[in-house]
């Protein structure tokens, strides 16, 4: 039986409590009675992490490498794509959570509305997403540190980080949230400035520096690659993605997610338009994609196009703000993908998808075991000690890329399904407090366009064919069918029909609340364009 599926449910803590909700009076309590997390992120914790929360070094110094393999037009195309389908994931994400937002997220919905066998593939690909970028983060923010000063070595700088990243996530939820919160600002204002220092530049506002317009359009030119160069930025794209759908993760912690879950997934709008599309703009804008530093740069510094723009502008000493800046992003990065990687195995275990003991949690809402697991799994970034660390950068970003292309496919197809049994069983989509846009031409291109990248990222590995980088690239796609015949034939699970789906399960008390921010004061529906920007 899942989480949401529960009606009663019985929480640990240091003197064994036992809690049970039947009536709904749980959904005032500061402990979730069924997960036993803390309900402590407030509204706008939950916005500035889907404005920017999971925004890390991967968007500063990845893009770096996809703008090398594609060029700026390529880097464009791909962003825009990849844009699309995440815009497509969080509408029909946005319509779940807002309605169910309970422990285990798509995961959970995985076991109600289709099978739980396709939970446990969903929960596990979904966190070896996670595993792979914490082990990134861990990696960028150690070599950045040795770059300062290597008179630690680079696996001493990552045990004082682990240790530091450990103890601050014992501290709670609302620490995080916090801290995120302030963090996340940071790495808008950062960007702000960079776009507003790329305006100046190319238009020969620069002192000393000729205005270079659309120079790196011509001169190597827009795509690096044809349409290889192109196949290749859409795995980068989808790992610097990543992360947007958290806000579901995350709605079981959140105080009242029926109006912040709503607005968190409007402001993943923004988030595309402003921060993804304006990178790959600026980045392609400022910098060649045949600079050499992109590739062969002497730290993770320099091989970011923000570096090399300010380095080309005539400030040699760019370098250290962009150092500074990207461990900014690092400190946010790894905050955020121990919290994503915990919860996410905390849901599992409760639902007896992981090892019992990681869905414990203490009196205050910590899920110990499932933070100090997640955080050991930091430990891949020490890899690149003996492969170097642009191969472990390879190596994890493929993972990481093709497993985001799964998750996101099943979203949609979760969406579908629940649709399905919404009108099996009499109810219509007025009825939802968050009804997604384009419903089903947008959950269905979600669905077809996933299911099309996933195989498609690995395309530049077959001419010539590289043996290692093709099962870099598609390991991880038979991984999820075997996990879910594996499961479906072990614990004899079955397919559930329509009309056979609990939707009544799951829901908050703040059901009604959520009406209420999309719709007009008179009570009518909010158009389409309200419903993108009511949020700015």
């Amino acid at each position: 039986m899942s989480l949401s599926q529960k009606g009663s449910a019985t929480i640990h803590d240091d003197h064994e409590t036992t809690i049970h909700s039947d009536d709904g009076s749980g959904d005032f309590r500061a402990i979730d009675p069924y997960t036993g997390v803390k309900r402590g992120l407030k509204t706008r914790h939950l916005s500035m992490m889907a404005l920017a929360g999971i925004i890390g070094p991967g968007l500063l110094v990845g893009s770096g490498g996809a703008l090398h393999s594609g060029g700026p037009a390529s880097l464009l195309i791909g962003f825009g794509v990849i844009g699309l389908v995440a815009f497509s994931i969080m509408q029909s994400l946005g319509e779940l959570t807002t309605l169910y937002p309970s422990g285990g997220a798509f995961t959970d919905l995985g076991d109600r509305f289709i099978d739980k066998a396709f939970g446990v593939a969903v929960g596990w690909n979904y966190l070896i997403i996670w595993v792979c970028v914490l082990a990134n983060e861990y990696n960028v923010i150690s070599t950045v540190m040795v770059y300062w000063s290597d008179k630690v070595p680079l696996w001493g700088y990552f045990l004082i980080f682990w240790f530091a990243f450990l103890g601050f996530q014992l501290l709670g939820v609302e620490t995080f949230g916090e801290a995120e919160f302030w963090l996340a600002l940071l790495k808008l204002i950062g960007l702000v400035a960079y776009f507003i220092f790329s305006i100046i530049y190319v238009s020969g506002g620069v002192k000393g520096a000729d205005a270079i317009g659309f120079k790196y359009w011509h001169n190597p030119g827009a795509f690096a690659d044809g349409f290889r160069g192109v196949a290749s930025v859409f795995v980068f794209c989808s790992t610097f993605y990543a992360g947007v759908e958290s806000v579901a993760v995350a709605a079981t912690e959140t105080k009242n997610p029926g109006v912040a879950v709503p607005q968190s997934i409007r402001q993943v709008f923004i988030r595309i338009v402003f921060v993804y599309m304006g990178c790959a703009f600026f980045f392609g804008l400022t910098c060649p994609s045949n600079a050499p530093e992109l590739v062969g740069g002497a730290s993770r510094a320099l091989k970011s196009p923000m570096t090399i723009a300010l380095q080309n502008a005539g400030w040699a000493n760019g370098v250290h703000l962009i150092n500074a800046f990207i461990f900014v992003t690092c400190l946010s990065a790894v905050n955020s993908s121990i919290y994503i990687g915990s919860r996410t195995i905390l849901y599992m275990a409760q639902d007896g998808k992981a090892p019992k003991f990681l869905g414990w949690t203490n009196r205050r809402g910590v899920p110990v075991y499932a933070i100090i697991f997640t955080n050991a799994c930091g430990a891949l970034s020490m890899m690149n000690v003996s492969t170097g660390a642009s191969k472990a950068y390879g190596y994890i970003v493929n993972l990481s890329g093709v497993s985001t292309f799964l998750v996101w496919g099943a979203i949609s197809l979760i969406h579908i399904r629940f649709r399905a049994a919404w009108k099996a069983q009499g109810h219509s989509p007025e009825e939802l407090p968050f009804k997604s846009l384009w419903y089903p031409w947008n959950a269905w291109f979600g669905l077809i366009a996933n299911v099309f990248l996933a195989f498609v990222q690995g395309w530049s590995t077959l001419a010539p064919f590289n043996p290692g980088n093709f099962v870099d690239a598609y390991i991880l796609l038979p991984l999820f069918p075997v996990i879910y015949f594996v499961y479906k034939f072990t614990f004899k699970t079955r397919l559930w029909r329509p009309h056979e789906v609990d939707l009544q399960a799951g829901r908050r008390r703040d059901y009604d609340e959520a009406k209420k921010v999309e719709r007009r004061a008179d009570g009518r529906p909010l158009p389409w364009w309200r419903t993108i920007f009511s949020s700015l």
